[in-house]
């Protein structure tokens, strides 16, 4: 789904393989969830080629997912936007290195850091993850000390006005960026895209939820952080 993935795992005595397993875990789940290949089940469906009976079990989750956001935000956060088709990229991604994070921890692997397109799910830690500045490539407006946790960024600053308010059809553009802190990728992700596309009401939204933290950059470039957030002493 065109984002890169790294993993590195600071424990001895590790399965020579497992690493390949994670890797094509994650191609199995672009080819059967991305919406721009057109045989795969999310774009059948999408066409109404496949009825929800017919869906696998882990497709139906990640509807479920989609359909848990989407009336959480009022219809902000969709993902059968008009014009796009079906499109459940945003929990796909979060979801899918979660799982792949989940066979690594049954594989007794204990100290790890799978890192998806700057969204990182880590075993072990402390972690030190920096969140990159919305406005300078080159910079970091924020570290995280993270320990069993994940964390997730939503921004315009990689694809421009790519998430849409799916109230209104138009692009979300209250935020620069959006950075969320939870148990699992899962939610850190999905959370962190629902919250940008709520627009400003979405950083009072996603730091009401049972276990996130935010970090959040408006477009006045003014910055909200919960209590709880992990920061990183002296980031």
């Amino acid at each position: 789904m065109g984002f890169p993935v790294s993993l590195r795992i600071d424990d001895e005595h590790v399965p020579e393989d497992l690493a390949d397993t994670v890797f094509a875990w994650l191609r199995e789940v672009d080819a059967r969830f991305s919406p721009f290949r057109p045989d795969s089940e999310v774009s059948s469906h999408g066409r109404g080629e496949l009825a929800p009976h017919e869906l696998s079990d882990d497709l139906t989750e990640v509807l479920d997912l989609c359909e848990r956001y989407r009336l959480a935000t009022g219809g902000a956060f969709d993902a059968r936007l008009p014009g796009r088709g079906l499109d459940p990229c945003a929990v796909v991604k979060g979801w899918s290195v979660q799982r792949a994070a989940r066979s690594l921890r049954a594989a007794g692997v204990r100290r790890f850091c799978l890192n998806a397109g700057g969204d990182v799910v880590v075993s072990g830690g402390p972690w030190r993850v920096g969140v990159r500045h919305p406005d300078h490539a080159d910079k970091l407006c924020a570290v995280l000390d993270l320990t069993d946790h994940a964390v997730a960024t939503s921004a315009r600053y990689e694809r421009g006005d790519h998430i849409v308010d799916g109230r209104t059809g138009r692009p979300a553009t209250d935020l620069l960026s959006v950075t969320v802190a939870a148990p699992t990728l899962t939610e850190a992700d999905a959370v962190a895209t629902a919250a940008f596309a709520m627009g400003a009401d979405g950083i009072t939204w996603a730091a009401a939820l049972p276990g996130c933290e935010v970090f959040a950059v408006d477009a006045g470039r003014r910055v909200t952080r919960t209590d709880g957030f992990p920061l990183h002493e002296g980031g």
